[in-house]
């Protein structure tokens, strides 16, 4: 390769739970460069969701993260062309690919939701992914799926 690997950046912990991860998810939950606004948009749905939780011996975090697990996939199909066709060949993702693809997921479903503010669409999407409901849950279920159809590929793995 040319090119080298990029640099990994190490992430500042969040000033609220002191946790990186959350900086990450907010980093990703961010339009144009608004840190700020991301970070109360994703402190009022953590605050939300620790209003509805029904769960009382878990923090509203905790509620949040198993949320990210229950989204996370650990197989996905990626397209590979043998011999004039087009194949779908299920892949092992890789730990940091996990945790990034579980998020945008998150955040995308939330961002399709239906209720006032994103704090209350995010919430409503982390509430529902922690029952293991919910569209960003199916989505994950649905890649699954995929990989399990196209498991006779995997011959052609790379």
């Amino acid at each position: 390769m040319r090119k080298r690997q990029a640099k990994k950046r190490p992430l500042l912990p969040d000033p609220r739970f002191n946790d990186q991860l959350v900086t990450r998810f907010v980093n990703n939950l961010m339009w144009d460069g608004k840190k700020s606004v991301a970070f109360k948009v994703f402190y009022d749905a953590i605050d939300i969701v620790d209003a509805k939780k029904t769960d009382e011996e878990k923090t509203a975090l905790e509620l949040w993260k198993d949320a990210l697990s229950n989204v996370m996939p650990h197989v996905e199909v990626r397209s590979r062309r043998v011999g004039g066709a087009t194949f779908q060949i299920p892949m092992q993702i890789r730990p940091d690919r996990k945790i990034s693809t579980a998020m945008k997921w998150l955040i995308g479903f939330a961002r399709k939701r239906n209720e006032k503010s994103m704090a209350q669409k995010l919430a409503a999407e982390i509430l529902a992914a922690a029952k293991e409901e919910g569209a960003a849950v199916k989505k994950r279920v649905d890649t699954h799926k995929m990989a399990e159809a196209n498991k006779a590929f995997s011959h052609f793995r790379f």
